[in-house]
Formats: structure tokens, C-alpha cells, sequence
């Protein structure tokens, strides 16, 4: 009579951190441990060097309103990158939107932030005549939908004051988006690789 193979069942070893010590050796797991130890305090260090050199600044908000030095956050074609700059609330441009999408499209997976809508308007460019609508209460301010823009009509602006009191309200329209933000901050910062500080100074 032949038998059937038996299934064979393997059984799982869980090694601790004691048998890691005593298979690698003693002086290799302390090794390994000392360095990952010491790179870390020297990273610890660095970071805190930094901001000794800094003089630090407070401001009350919202008496007093921040304002950026620099531009917004755009999308260099040249570089093939985005130019570093503050991702605040959308600009754009409707003269130069062909209605093409392709923001949308960025957005999708991420955020699903972008609707596309249709406008009142009729621009030669646009025949479509439909332009993106962004949901702020779903934005993640990735700044991917500016780099998707090929006709450089959607950019970043400073504008971070975006609260309201309704999810319907965080629905900027294109009309909306067209708005140009008003800078009237008192306190000016600057940010460069050193971190945060004045711009005067």
C-alpha cells in the first residue's frame, strides 16, 4: 500500500535580539549599535548648531499678517522642477487655460481635489470652455497640478488664509481662482538654507 505524501509544516523561528547578538557575534551587534548611536548625536548636534546662529522671531497672528519674500510655487520647464516658493492658494490664468485636463489628471490618486467646470467665458484658446475648480478641503497643496500645467496657467500663490465655516466655501470656483491675493503682511520673513529669519534683516 503506497502511501500519500504528508504535507510538510514548517515552523516558524523567531530569533531575538539575543540570538542576533550571539550568531553575529558580540563585538559586531555592539559595533553596529555604537555607530548608528554616534551618527545620530552628530545629527542631533548639526540641527541644533543651525539654530544657535539664528536670531529667533515671534509675531502675533492675526494681528500682525506674515508676508513671503519670493515668488509662489512654479514650475520651471527648462530644469524640468518646480522653483521653490510658498504653495499658498491657487492663481489662474484663464487667459491661458486651454481647458486641456491634464491638472485634473495630476490630481487624481492624491488629493481628487480638481474638478473640471464649465465657464461663461469664451477664449480662443479654451473651446472646450471648461476650467479646473479646487476643493480646498481636500487639497494637499503638492504643488503637482502646476507642474502638469504645460500653458503656465495655474500657479501657487502666499495666500495660506483659507478658512471658512462650510465645506462649501473651500470650493474655490475658476472665477475665484482668478483672484490675485493681496500681500499686506507686516511681518516679513525670508527663508534660505539656514531656515526662517527677517528679510530686513
Amino acid at each position: 500500500m503506497v502511501q500519500a505524501d504528508r504535507p510538510v509544516i514548517h515552523k516558524h523561528v523567531y530569533s531575538s535580539s539575543f540570538d542576533l547578538w550571539r550568531s553575529t557575534g558580540a563585538g559586531g551587534f555592539v559595533d553596529t549599535k555604537l555607530r548608528s548611536t554616534a551618527s545620530g548625536f552628530i545629527k542631533t548636534i548639526e540641527s541644533g548648531s543651525k539654530h544657535l546662529l539664528i536670531k529667533r522671531f515671534t509675531f502675533r497672528y492675526p494681528e500682525e499678517k506674515l508676508k513671503f519674500v519670493g515668488d509662489g510655487y512654479q514650475f520651471d520647464p527648462k530644469r524640468g522642477v518646480g522653483i521653490a516658493g510658498y504653495r499658498g492658494r491657487h492663481i489662474l490664468f484663464h487667459d491661458k487655460c486651454t481647458g486641456c485636463q491634464l491638472c485634473a489628471i495630476a490630481c487624481e490618486g492624491i488629493a481628487e481635489a480638481i474638478g473640471m467646470v464649465k465657464v461663461d467665458e469664451q477664449w480662443k484658446q479654451n473651446k472646450k470652455a471648461i476650467m479646473p475648480q479646487i476643493d480646498y478641503g481636500k487639497c494637499v497643496f503638492c504643488g503637482l497640478c502646476v507642474d502638469a500645467c504645460p500653458f503656465y496657467a495655474l500657479y501657487m500663490t502666499d495666500d495660506y488664509e483659507l478658512s471658512a465655516f462650510t465645506k462649501e466655501h473651500l470650493i474655490y470656483t475658476p472665477a475665484q481662482l482668478a483672484v490675485k491675493p493681496k500681500y499686506d503682511g507686516e511681518v516679513q520673513i525670508k527663508i534660505d538654507r539656514m531656515g526662517a529669519n527677517h528679510g530686513n534683516g
